[in-house]
C-alpha cells in the first residue's frame, strides 16, 4: 500500500531537512531515474503523487511542465509540502540524485546526459517548444531499458513522441487514467501509441512504481541465458506469436528480443518464462501487446540528418542526371514504421528536384509488418514536436498545421504508397531505383543480414541507390555495392557481377538469378514519328517486312506496319488502341500470352501456326514479339509482328510429325496443346487481374488522401486553437500557484487581523510621503479614522492630540530609522504612549513608518496616586482626597 507523509510540525521539518542535507547518496549506486510529464491541471496531480510517494523510494524523479518564461515558477515550495524528499530547481549539470525531486525551470528545455541535467534554450523555429517529448527523449538515450517515463494532466500532445523513444528503447511508460485527470489530452495522445504499459489513477501510481524498480530483472544488467531450456522456451514464445501475427522472430536477435520479453515480464510482475508462456495461452490479447513491443521502430523525421545531407547533395543529383525528365522513379522504404522516414524521403527528393530544375514521376513504396503503424502513416497526421526535427520552412511547405498537430500535405501524400509486407518471407519489389532500410537490419541476426543485402541488389536497377542506417552495412557483399559515403551507409549497385551466376538464397520464396538484371521500367517520351519510322522499317526490311504494330508498356499501338486488318479490327463503342482490345479473337489467346511473356522476360517470344478464319477462309498466321531495347527506343516499347504461314507448309509439317503415329493421338495431341493454351490464357488473364487490383488499390489510396486533404482543410479552420490551449495551460499553472499563493496570504492576513484586534491596540501604518496606508480599529477611535482616509496626508487629518506633530515625528522615524517612544495627553485628557518605529519590508527595505498609541491613562493614575500616598503618608494632618466627582482617592491616618 502506499505510504502517505504525516503533517510534520515545524521543529519535525527542520530536523528533516537537516538530516537530508547530511544524508546523501552513495557514489556510483544506480538507481532509476523517473521522468514526470505534466502541464495544465498538473499541480494537484503531482501532489497527490508525490503525497502517496515514499521519502526513501530510491528513486529521482524529474518534472517537466510546461511554464511560461515570463513566470518565475514557485512550485518548488509548493510541493515541498507534500514530500519529505528534497525539492530543487534544475541549474546547469546538476547531478541526479536519489530520493530527489527535480523541477524545470521555466523557458528551458532539460536534456540527461552520463545521469546530469544539463538545459538548452529551446529552439525557436515557429513551433511550440515540447519540453516533455525533449526530456524523454535523452532519458531514453541515456538510461535505456531502464528509462521510466509517466505522462500525467495536460492538453495536447506533448510527451506522445517520447514515450516512443523510452518504448523503442525498451523501458517503461505509466500513464495517468483519461477520467481522473482534469485534463486529458496528454494522456489519451500517449495511450494512442498502443504502447503504454500502466493506465492508473495517480495514486496508484507510487506502489505500481515500486513493484516494478523491484523486480529482479529491472535490477539485473544481463540478459536471459543461453542454455538450452531458455532456447526452447524462446521458441516456445515464438510459435505463439507466428501463430496469431503470422510473423517470425527466431532469426531477430536474442538480445533485443531477451530485452523486451523482460520488460513484459516485469510489468506483469512474473520471474520465469514458463509462466509468462502460461499468459500468453490464456491472455491472446498479451500477444499482440507483446508484437507490438518487438516491432517497436525507433524513428522520427530525418533521424541523422547529416545522412539526408549526403543524399541530397550527391547520391541522389548522381542518380537524377542519368534520367530523363518525365521518367518515373521507383523507391522502397522497408521497415518504415509510422511514416516518417517515407516522408522524409520525399521532402528531401521534391527539394532536389526543385534544385536541379527537373521533374520525375516518383512512387515511393513504404512497408512494414505492423498494420497499426502502417494506419498511422497512410494517415499522416504528426503531433506538434515534429517541429524539433522538421525545419519551419519544410513545415510550412509539406505539412498543414491542425488543432491537435501537422498533416501531411497531398502533394506529399501522393508520392507514397503505404502496404503490409514482411521483408523476411513477402516478395520483393523490383525495378527500383533506390532503397531506404535504415536501422531495421540492426534487430536480425547475421544470418538474415547475408541474404536480405542480395535481395536488395536483386531489386535495385544498375546504378541504384542502397540506403542504410549508421550501425549496420553491407558486409562481405562488397562485389555488389560501391561505397559512396562509407560514415553514412550510402551505397551504389555495382553495373554488372563479372559474368559470374549468383544464386540468391530468399528466405521465404526460394532463389532468385542475380545475374538476370531487371531493366528500369522508364516511361519516355515517345521519339519524332520519322525517327521511328526509320528505325521500324529499317528492321522489318533486314528480317521479314511483315504486316505488325508498335507498341508501349501499356500495349498501346504507336504505329502501324503495313495491312493489318487481317489481324486487326477497329473495337465498337468508345475508341481504343490497346492491342489486345483489337485484336481478332482467333489470335486474342496466343497473343495475349505471348506479349505477357515477353513483357516479363525482357525476351523476344514467338507463337507459330496459329489458326484464324478471314473472309470464310482459314489461315495459319506467326506472331512474334521483339523486344526495341537498344535500337534507339525507350525501354518497354515492343514490336508485334503478324506473318502468315501457307497451308501447304503447315499439313506437310503435321505429316512429318505425325509419321506413324494413330489419328487418335493427333486429336489428343491438339486437345492438349488447347488445353495448355487455355491455362497460359488463364494465366495472363490472372496477371491482369492482379495488375488492375493494384491499380485500384492504388486509386483506393488517391480517394483517400483527397478524403484527408478534406479533414486537412477543415482543421485549418481552428489552427489557432491549439496556441491557445498550450497558452491556457500556461495560465492554469501559473493560476494554481497563485492561488495557493493567495490562499496562504489570506490565511495569513486573517492571521494578523484578528491579532492586531485582540491587542486593542491603535495603529496606523504611513508610507515615505506620510500618508496613511492602513489602520488597525482601535486606530478609528483613536483618529477618527474612516475606510476612505487610507492614501491621505497624515497632516490633513484632525487629531485630538493638539500641540502634538504627529508629521514630525514620523518624519524624524524615517531620517533617523531610531524608535520614537513618547506619553502624549489627548484633549480629553486621556493619556496614551506614542511607538513610532520605521516599516521593513521583507527585503529590509524601508517603506514607511508605523505608529502605536497604547492607552495607558489609567497606569498614569495608579501612578499618580501612589505618589500622592506616599505625600499623605508623611504629613501629620488630617488629609482626604477627592476627585472631580467627589470619590475618595486617598486618606492618611490623621483622616481616620
Amino acid at each position: 500500500m502506499p505510504i502517505k507523509n504525516k503533517k510534520a510540525s515545524p521543529a519535525s521539518q527542520t530536523s528533516l531537512k537537516k538530516g537530508k542535507q547530511e544524508k546523501e547518496p552513495k557514489e556510483g549506486v544506480s538507481f532509476p531515474i523517473v521522468g514526470i510529464g505534466a502541464s495544465a491541471g498538473g499541480l494537484e496531480t503531482l501532489n497527490a503523487f508525490f503525497s502517496s510517494m515514499p521519502p526513501d523510494s530510491r528513486m529521482a524523479f524529474v518534472v517537466i511542465q510546461h511554464l511560461s518564461p515570463q513566470h518565475k515558477s514557485i512550485m518548488a515550495s509548493l510541493l515541498e509540502k507534500h514530500t519529505r524528499m528534497r525539492v530543487r530547481q534544475i541549474e546547469d549539470g546538476m547531478k541526479v540524485q536519489s530520493n530527489r525531486v527535480y523541477l524545470n525551470p521555466p523557458g528551458r528545455n532539460v536534456a540527461l546526459f552520463n545521469r546530469s541535467l544539463h538545459l538548452l534554450d529551446p529552439v525557436k523555429n515557429g513551433t511550440i517548444n515540447m519540453p516533455i517529448d525533449f526530456f524523454f527523449r535523452s532519458l531514453s538515450e541515456d538510461q535505456g531499458e531502464k528509462a521510466i517515463g509517466i505522462i500525467l494532466s495536460g492538453t495536447a500532445t506533448d510527451g506522445t513522441l517520447g514515450v516512443k523513444a523510452i518504448k523503442g528503447e525498451s523501458g517503461m511508460v505509466m500513464v495517468q487514467q483519461p477520467d481522473t485527470a482534469k485534463y486529458d489530452g496528454m494522456p489519451k495522445s500517449a495511450i494512442g501509441t498502443g504502447l503504454v504499459d500502466f493506465i492508473l489513477p495517480v495514486e496508484k501510481m507510487p506502489e505500481a512504481l515500486i513493484r516494478y524498480i523491484q523486480h529482479p530483472f529491472l535490477e539485473s544488467t544481463t540478459r536471459f541465458n543461453t542454455s538450452e531450456p531458455i532456447k526452447g522456451q524462446m521458441q516456445k514464445i515464438f510459435a505463439l506469436i507466428r501463430s496469431t501475427t503470422g510473423h517470425d522472430f527466431s532469426h531477430y536477435k536474442q538480445s533485443t528480443i531477451s530485452r523486451r520479453i523482460e520488460c513484459r515480464l516485469t510489468v506483469h510482475q512474473i520471474k520465469t518464462l514458463h509462466d509468462y508462456i502460461l499468459l500468453l495461452q490464456k491472455n491472446p490479447a498479451e500477444i499482440d501487446v507483446l508484437f507490438k513491443n518487438l516491432v517497436i521502430g525507433v524513428t522520427s523525421f530525418f533521424r541523422d540528418p547529416e545522412a539526408y545531407d549526403v543524399l541530397a547533395q550527391q547520391a541522389l543529383p548522381e542518380l537524377f542526371s542519368q534520367k530523363k525528365p518525365d521518367t518515373t522513379l521507383r523507391f522502397w522504404v522497408s521497415g518504415c514504421s509510422t511514416g516518417e522516414e517515407a516522408y522524409s524521403l520525399a521532402m528531401i527528393v521534391s527539394e532536389v528536384m526543385d534544385k536541379i530544375k527537373k521533374h520525375f514521376n516518383i512512387q515511393i513504396f513504404a512497408t512494414d509488418i505492423d498494420a497499426a503503424a502502417i494506419d498511422a502513416a497512410r494517415r499522416g497526421h504528426y503531433p506538434e514536436s515534429i517541429g524539433a526535427d522538421v525545419s519551419s520552412t519544410r513545415l510550412n511547405r509539406f505539412f498543414t498545421r491542425g488543432p491537435d498537430g501537422f498533416r501531411v500535405k497531398k502533394q506529399l501524400r501522393n508520392m507514397v504508397v503505404f502496404s503490409l509486407q514482411n521483408l523476411i518471407k513477402d516478395p520483393p519489389f523490383s525495378r527500383l531505383d533506390l532503397v531506404s532500410c535504415r536501422n531495421l537490419m540492426i534487430y536480425m541476426d547475421n544470418i538474415l543480414q547475408k541474404k536480405i543485402i542480395p535481395l536488395f541488389h536483386y531489386t535495385l536497377n544498375p546504378g541504384g541507390i542502397l540506403f542504410l542506417g549508421t550501425s549496420e552495412s553491407i558486409g562481405d557483399h562488397t562485389a555488389l555495392f560501391q561505397t559512396l559515403n562509407s560514415q553514412w551507409r550510402v551505397f551504389k549497385r555495382k553495373m554488372s557481377l563479372a559474368d559470374t551466376k549468383m544464386k540468391m538464397d530468399y528466405p521465404g520464396k526460394g532463389n532468385y538469378d542475380v545475374t538476370s538484371l531487371i531493366q528500369t521500367d522508364e516511361k519516355n517520351k515517345l521519339p519524332d514519328r520519322p525517327e521511328i519510322q526509320a528505325v521500324v522499317e529499317k528492321l522489318i526490311l533486314d528480317e521479314y517486312a511483315p504486316a505488325g504494330v508498335l507498341i508501349n508498356d501499356q500495349y498501346e499501338i504507336l504505329h502501324f506496319l503495313g495491312k493489318t486488318d487481317r489481324y486487326l479490327t477497329p473495337p465498337t463503342g468508345k475508341p481504343a488502341f490497346n492491342v489486345l482490345d483489337m485484336v481478332r479473337e482467333d489470335l486474342k489467346k496466343k497473343l495475349t500470352i505471348t506479349i505477357h511473356k515477353a513483357a516479363r522476360e525482357k525476351k523476344n517470344m514467338f507463337c507459330k501456326g496459329v489458326r484464324i478464319r478471314h473472309n470464310g477462309t482459314f489461315g495459319v498466321v506467326d506472331i512474334s514479339v521483339r523486344q526495341m531495347a537498344g535500337n534507339g527506343l525507350p525501354s518497354g516499347f515492343m514490336l508485334v509482328l503478324f506473318e502468315d504461314t501457307p497451308p501447304a507448309d503447315l499439313s506437310g509439317g503435321k505429316k512429318a510429325v505425325a509419321g506413324k503415329a494413330k489419328k487418335q493421338d493427333l486429336v489428343l495431341q491438339s486437345l492438349e496443346q488447347e488445353l495448355q493454351s487455355t491455362r497460359e490464357y488463364l494465366q495472363a488473364t490472372i496477371e491482369e487481374l492482379e495488375t488492375s487490383n493494384e491499380e485500384l488499390k492504388s486509386a483506393n489510396e488517391e480517394l483517400q488522401s483527397v478524403n484527408e486533404e478534406l479533414q486537412s482543410a477543415n482543421e485549418e479552420l481552428e489552427t489557432s486553437k491549439e496556441e491557445l490551449q498550450s497558452a491556457n495551460e500556461e495560465l492554469a499553472t501559473v493560476n494554481a500557484e497563485l492561488q495557493s499563493k493567495v490562499d496562504e496570504y489570506s490565511r495569513a492576513s486573517d492571521d494578523m487581523n484578528n491579532l492586531l484586534a485582540a491587542t486593542e491596540i491603535a495603529t496606523i501604518f504611513v508610507d515615505t510621503s506620510l500618508c496613511i496606508k492602513g489602520f488597525t480599529p482601535s486606530a478609528a477611535d483613536v483618529i477618527n479614522l474612516i475606510q476612505t482616509d487610507i492614501g491621505r496626508p497624515l497632516n490633513d487629518l484632525k487629531t485630538r492630540f493638539s500641540g502634538i506633530d504627529l508629521v514630525g515625528l514620523a518624519g524624524n522615524v524615517l531620517k533617523d530609522l531610531n524608535t520614537l517612544e513618547l506619553d502624549i495627553l489627548s484633549q480629553d485628557n486621556i493619556w496614551y504612549s506614542l511607538r513610532a518605529i520605521p516599516y521593513r519590508t521583507a527585503e529590509n527595505i524601508i517603506d514607511g513608518v508605523v505608529m502605536t498609541f497604547m492607552d495607558v491613562h489609567k497606569v498614569k493614575q495608579a501612578d499618580k496616586v501612589r505618589r500622592l500616598a506616599t505625600v499623605l503618608e508623611d504629613s501629620n494632618d488630617a488629609v482626604t482626597v477627592l476627585d472631580l466627582e467627589g470619590k475618595i482617592l486617598a486618606w492618611n491616618k490623621g483622616a481616620q
